[in-house]
């Protein structure tokens, strides 16, 4: 079972419809499909804010456009990033999340945030366990692959319990085939459907669980 998180001081119950938090940092695709998948009904859960970490993050947008809580949280270059993160965990912890959502967010979060929300913090990552963390997973998956090194890519959602680039349990991974006629922009392409996808039905499976949902109460 996943350990229970650390609340604000006015906790509030379970409910069937799960809390998420999405931090982001760009064009917010990832957390539109989320916004969709809420709105159908096809996933329980609500966004009840989005933070980025970039002023001019389309995302923003997507959020506003949804009637969600935008937040910017910009990191001063000065700024000590365990400061920083506590200071976005304080951001983060009066809206209750069930989940925190790492949809996009181009930084890595250091124990100063995720000890405030320990096993309860997302991540997606363009590549399959263990292969290309950071920031230019296709694009290296890509090289790779032209070097004849391997024949597919993937992505996966995991836990983020510690400050590992891009590891942590790994809760869902689908392979993408790389092809002969693939360009770095038509593998982009096709992968990032799958991203979609597979983290909305791991938020789904998660969210179903956590609510105790589908398992006899």
């Amino acid at each position: 079972m996943v350990a229970t998180m650390n609340r604000s001081s006015t906790s509030h119950q379970p409910s069937a419809i799960s809390r998420l938090v999405v931090l982001i940092s760009g064009n917010g695709s990832n957390l539109q499909a989320i916004l969709d998948a809420c709105a159908s009904g096809d996933l329980p859960a609500q966004v009840v804010a989005v933070v980025s970490n970039k002023r001019d993050a389309f995302g923003l947008e997507r959020a506003r456009q949804a009637g969600v809580p935008a937040l910017v949280k910009p990191k001063p270059k000065a700024q000590d990033r365990r400061e920083y993160d506590a200071e976005l965990a304080d951001l983060v912890a009066p809206y209750q999340p069930d989940w925190v959502v790492m949809a996009g967010f181009m930084r890595i979060l250091s124990r100063a945030f995720l000890d405030r929300f320990p096993n309860h913090v997302i991540n997606l990552h363009p590549a399959l366990p263990h292969t290309f963390p950071g920031a230019h997973a296709i694009q290296e998956a890509f090289e790779a692959y032209q070097r004849g090194e391997l024949q597919q890519t993937g992505v996966m959602v995991h836990l983020a319990p510690d400050e590992g680039v891009d590891s942590g349990p790994v809760l869902a991974q689908e392979a993408v085939p790389i092809y002969p006629d693939d360009t770095l922009e038509s593998l982009e392409a096709r992968i990032h459907p799958v991203e979609h996808r597979l983290l909305i039905e791991t938020l789904k499976s998660l969210c179903v669980k956590s609510a105790g949902l589908g398992t006899g109460g």
